[in-house]
């Protein structure tokens, strides 16, 4: 049996979408976001929104990518 999975990088000059325009953008943020986001709010030195629970997917990425900034682990 053969691993299928894709392993080429993705294309540096492909457009990220915006958040907003996701199409599952309402939907609750995954279990991944929610754990990568209490991780970068832990090493933030942030305390976890009092919403935390009620975040979409969309509004999830957007603080994810703020806090990637701020603790310069965004790409």
């Amino acid at each position: 049996m053969t691993d299928e999975h894709n392993t080429e990088a993705v294309d540096p000059g492909t457009p990220e979408k915006d958040p907003a325009n996701w199409t599952t953008g309402d939907e609750p943020m995954t279990g991944p976001q929610r754990s990568y986001l209490e991780t970068l709010l832990q090493q933030a030195g942030a305390d976890a929104p009092e919403d935390i629970d009620k975040l979409s997917k969309s509004e999830a990425s957007r603080r994810i990518d703020d806090l990637q900034d701020r603790t310069g682990r965004g790409n």
